[in-house]
This record gives structure tokens, sequence and C-alpha cells, in this order.
């Protein structure tokens, strides 16, 4: 069985302020040891369920120095490989050469959800909204469409109260969450014991793997229309004359093909 991990920082236990998961600052450096070692525990219980291929993608958009390379080197649980430093959800070589199911660590809420720990939709400042055919989808939701074009499904999420419910809206039931932490705002938020959230995710890992019983991978019928509403106008600047995509609006962009991979993949080409 080979499962592909994504993780991000927003939706680990006690972690809830911009400069806890920002390169550069002293708290930034301590959080790194709670992302890594959350995602250490995604991947023991990946290996008890029998996993033999792990790869984990360090998704976390850190800036400076640290973006998309958050993890403690030394800390690295053993028995898995890990991609760092590759643009934010471009990663597919795992889902071309077969992967049965991807797991989403210390995922987050999408944009404007209330109880949603640091919630946001890929940029925290220029992005408002996010849909796929209509559906409104935040960072879990675009991560799933894209392993939906491969047939993979998503099997497991972790992250605050806000994001397993987002997920399992989105997916269906038969996902397995791990809720570490509650969100009292966007800012704020009651917090699982770092050991705690680290103990049930191992659990919650090892029993959705073992159990297999998998919603249907997320996917959407062609033409697939990827739509984000800005939010200002001088934002749609980035996507003059990208083929493919449309600015519809002061600040809408609609990207169109025929799988979602596609419509994404020229959402981000440039010339």
């Amino acid at each position: 069985m080979r499962v592909v991990i994504f993780c991000d920082m927003e939706g680990v236990s006690c972690i809830e302020t911009w400069e806890q998961v920002s390169s550069g600052t002293a708290i930034y450096e301590e959080c790194r040891k709670l992302y890594t070692d959350e995602m250490n525990a995604a991947v023991r219980g990946a290996r008890a369920a029998g996993a033999r291929d792990v790869v984990v993608v360090d998704c976390h958009g850190a800036g400076g120095a640290h973006n998309f390379k958050s993890f403690v080197p030394e800390r690295l649980e053993s028995g898995a490989e890990y991609v760092f430093g590759h643009p934010w959800a471009r990663y597919i070589e795992a889902f071309e050469q077969r992967c049965d199911a991807i797991l989403f660590v210390g995922a987050h809420a999408m944009a404007g959800v209330p109880d949603g720990v640091l919630c946001h939709t890929v940029s925290s400042e220029s992005w408002h909204n996010a849909s796929i055919n209509g559906t409104l989808v935040g960072e879990s939701g675009i991560l799933a469409a894209i392993a939906g074009c491969w047939d993979v499904p998503v099997a497991f999420a972790s992250g605050d109260a806000a994001t397993c419910r987002e997920v399992q809206q989105l997916l269906g039931t038969e996902v397995v969450t791990a809720q570490v932490k509650k969100g009292l705002g966007r800012f704020s938020s009651v917090n699982m014991a770092p050991k705690d959230a680290c103990s049930l995710i191992e659990m919650r890992v090892a029993q959705a793997l073992s159990l297999k019983n998998w919603p249907k991978p997320l996917k959407f019928e062609g033409p697939v229309t990827f739509k984000v509403e800005l939010a200002t106008p001088d934002n749609t600047r980035d996507f003059i004359n990208r083929p493919g995509v449309k600015i519809e609006d002061a600040r809408t962009v609609t990207s169109t093909a025929g799988t979602f991979w596609h419509a994404w993949d020229q959402f981000w080409y440039r010339h």
C-alpha cells in the first residue's frame, strides 16, 4: 500500500497565530517541532497499518528559507520519503506511479469559517473564495480533487473541528478524522496536549488505512471550471494572458479544462 500525506501547520494542536507559522520568528521554530511530531505520528500509523511506501509532502508556505520546508530534519520519522520545497498542490508524481490513498495532517478550514483557526484558502490576503464547478472548496478540497483525477481517495484528515466537519461534508463521513483542537475564533482555540494529539493521529491513521472504508475519490465531470474570487481588483493582473484562464470581472478569475488537474495546472501556468 502506498499513501501520500499532505501536511500543513495551521491545523496543528496549540497553533493559532500567524507568527507561529511564519518563518523568521522565534515561536515559529518552536512550532516546527509540533508540526513535525504530528506528521511523524501519521507516518507511524500508516506503517502500522501496512503501508510499504509513505510519501510525505510539506505543504506549508512559511515564507523565506523555510517555504515548504518547515519540518525539523533531525526529528523526521524513518520509513518514509519527504518532499520539500515543491510548489503547493503541484506534486503528482506519486499519483502517476500509483497511490492507494491520501491523508491530510494539520489541515485548516476554508476562508470565512467563523470557528476555523487561521482559516484561509491558498492565500490569506489575496483569495476570498474558490470553487470547482460551483462547489465551494478549501485547500483540502483542492488537494482531494487533484488526487481524484488519478482515482485516489482521501482516507484521513486531522485539524480543528471546522476542518474535520468541512472534509466530511465534502467527501463523506467515511473519512476518518482526528480533531486536535476546537476554534473559539480565527485566532484562538481549545487544544489537546501535543502528546495526546499525536497519539490520536497515530491511532486514527492506523484505523483508517486498516479498515479501508474510504469514500469515493472526488471527481468532477468535465468541462471543469475552477473559479477564484479575489480579495481586490489588482490581484487579477497576475492572470492576464494565461491560456485557458479568463478574467470574468474585477475580482473573479476562472480556469476551464477537461479535468480539474488541467484546469488547476493552467491556472498557475506562466509564459
